[in-house]
């Protein structure tokens, strides 16, 4: 069964409805103390670590983790290790897609406009796979950000699109984060609770 598209029927009021769920569920995140965040983080390593030790080394994209986001670096790691490539994204201008700087623990870090650590230097690469952390997202694979748009302009002009997979704590599940025209579907969502495609 195919999912439905995005609702054109949401009214004006979606603005201030994600606006006021993108605060709230950033604040259940950030409310959690270290132990809790430790253990349900090591719960989505495992998730993540089995979905990807089905496919064949390639290259995945991933961000450096800001807000209590769930850290990817020590399975980026690992994958290194197993033939894999890492890398993360880079804003290069504020309403152009972005690129994928290759990355590696010993890589040079820097921070972009918004304060993200970013690989300082390196050759940009194609990502086959990118992990996008969310603040909220929906039963249909709809993913609910900062606001900025980055991801969905990034993956938009991809061709071929990477697989596009959202990481997050289930704090962030929603029945509906009210999608916009612009708002991509990710490929699937991987919680501590488990890995969840649309529909």
């Amino acid at each position: 069964m195919t999912p439905a598209p995005p609702s054109a029927e949401h009214s004006a009021d979606s603005s201030v409805y994600r606006a006021a769920l993108r605060r709230e569920r950033l604040a259940a995140r950030l409310a959690l103390d270290a132990a809790c965040h430790a253990s349900l983080s090591a719960r989505i390593e495992a998730r993540l670590r089995t979905l990807l030790n089905t496919l064949p080394p390639q290259t995945l994209a991933f961000c450096a983790p800001v807000r209590g986001e769930f850290d990817a670096r020590p399975l980026a790691t690992e994958l290194l290790g197993l033939g894999w490539q890492a890398a993360m994204p880079v804003v290069v201008a504020p309403a152009a897609p972005m690129i994928f700087r290759a990355w590696s623990p010993a890589s040079a870090m820097g921070a972009d406009r918004h304060g993200i650590p970013i690989p300082a230097g390196g050759p940009e690469l194609r990502p086959n796979i990118v992990l996008l952390p969310l603040v909220a997202f929906d039963a249909q694979c709809f993913r609910l950000g900062y606001g900025g748009g980055y991801f969905d302009r990034t993956l938009a002009a991809r061709v071929p699109r990477p697989q596009a997979i959202g990481v997050g704590f289930e704090l962030a599940r929603v029945a509906d984060i009210r999608p916009q025209a612009h708002d991509l579907r990710l490929d699937a969502i991987v919680t501590e609770a488990g890995v969840f495609r649309a529909g």
